[in-house]
């Protein structure tokens, strides 16, 4: 059997998102946030479930710092709570809350673990969204000034800062579709607050280089392989445009400061194109340090006339699939990798999140023999390793999730984590899979 062994310096990490896991949604001077209102309003979240007690790490941060440590992992990659930090999103900030943060990397720091801290992973303070949200220009600059505050306090802890998690789910699934917070419905909004997004990114950035830290800093986008359906010419256009919306318009702008001119077109006469002003692509395209990718799935798209506004439609192609109802294509991954490596002249990558949602059951033993999500790891890190070994600059590897957590509309009902959780006892015990990573990571490969 081939050993696949990993580059000497290759980051290997899990990952978490703070409304999640922390819990303690309403304490020490904690403000409320979209995900706190949104998870209350009944028919919501699956079994009106919320993110009130979570995973209690709020409370429990040492011992999973622990578990990190047994795991042993080089890096730890979590998202901070804006309205932990400001509790009406702007003003004076609590000190309680960046408390919180700066003991928790503290703590890893003292195991040999390197946090990567994510600013943004969606759960904007409620008194923004009063204001409009993400769709007024203001939001940015409050953005700014909570990145600000945020690298001056953990600047010195933290190497690795990632903006924005994910700018396409929070402008699409909660602008567009509804099915996050703030449950809005409408593109045109949606459009909008992804430019809002990309532009808070760059000036965070811009804040990040100009407050003179030596560390790296970067944005994770969602991205998927597009494939068409077929080969008939509609469809090749039609994944064309799917590719254009879900990829391209986040990462052109950031790349080569531009959106795609093509769907700017299409989009003319459907929909209202954002507001742009003369500066702000030039902002959002600062120069970063590595792009974040989170993969999952991959996209096969047909032409379909109804599907409004890009007239694509992604198809199940019968594949094995996910509790998540996501198709499993370990290849997608590689193609992936190599057309961001061409499209975006070698850029520095890190996989910020790749995992898999499955049925997970504690057994006789007191086990969680997961086979399926360790297969489902084994056969994408071997596809990430071939598309390093074929020249793409992949620097490391986030599990998503560290632990079962708060899986957003889908509640408690989808268990990504190496690590099962109890929530009723709040009891962790680490799964086949995590026990498969360990040795992963101990022998940088398998």
């Amino acid at each position: 059997m081939e050993r696949i062994i990993f580059p000497e310096n290759f980051l290997w990490g899990a990952a978490t998102a703070a409304y999640q896991i922390e819990g303690a949604y309403n304490e020490d001077g904690k403000g409320e946030n979209i995900w706190d209102r949104f998870s209350h309003i009944p028919g919501n979240v699956w079994n009106n479930e919320n993110g009130d007690v979570a995973c209690d790490h709020y409370h429990r941060y040492e011992e999973d710092i622990k578990l990190l440590k047994e795991l042993g992992v080089d890096t730890y990659r979590f998202s901070i709570s804006w309205a932990r930090i400001f509790p009406e999103g702007k003003g004076t900030p609590n000190q309680r809350g960046i408390g919180f943060y700066k003991r928790l990397c503290e703590k890893l720091l003292e195991n040999g673990i390197m946090p990567a801290v994510t600013l943004y992973h969606w759960d904007l303070p409620q008194k923004l969204q009063d204001k409009g949200g993400w769709a007024n220009r203001e939001t940015v600059e409050h953005f700014e000034q909570y990145a600000r505050y945020v690298f001056k306090e953990l600047g010195d802890k933290v190497p690795v800062w990632i903006t924005h998690n994910e700018p396409w789910v929070v402008s699409f699934t909660g602008h567009w579709e509804g099915r996050h917070a703030p449950g809005i419905r409408d593109f045109s909004t949606a459009l909008q607050v992804s430019h809002h997004l990309l532009l808070s990114h760059g000036k965070a950035v811009k804040a990040y280089r100009e407050m003179g830290f030596g560390g790296k800093i970067g944005i994770t986008l969602n991205m998927n392989p597009v494939y068409a359906a077929s080969y008939r010419l509609e469809d090749m256009e039609a994944a064309k445009r799917f590719n254009a919306f879900h990829n391209r318009w986040f990462a052109d702008p950031i790349f080569k400061g531009e959106y795609p001119e093509e769907l700017i077109k299409w989009y003319e006469g459907k929909v209202k194109i954002p507001d742009i002003m003369p500066d702000d692509l030039k902002t959002i395209s600062q120069p970063i340090d590595f792009l974040g990718i989170n993969n999952y799935f991959s996209s096969f798209i047909k032409y379909d006339a109804k599907s409004w506004p890009l007239e694509a439609l992604s198809v199940d192609t019968g594949k094995d699939k996910t509790e998540m109802g996501w198709e499993i294509n370990p290849e997608g991954i590689y193609d992936l990798l190599m057309y961001l490596h061409k499209e975006y002249k070698g850029i520095k990558i890190l996989i910020t999140e790749n995992g898999a949602a499955f049925n997970d059951i504690v057994n006789r033993e007191g086990k969680v023999e997961d086979d399926n999500r360790l297969d489902y790891l084994y056969r994408h890190l071997k596809q990430v390793h071939r598309a390093i070994s074929d020249g793409v600059n992949v620097e490391g590897y986030y599990v998503w999730s560290l632990m079962d957590n708060f899986e957003w509309a889908r509640g408690y009902s989808k268990r990504f984590g190496l690590i099962y959780v109890d929530y009723k006892t709040q009891r962790r015990i680490l799964k086949k899979s995590a026990l498969w990573y360990k040795d992963v990571i101990k022998n940088n490969g398998f």
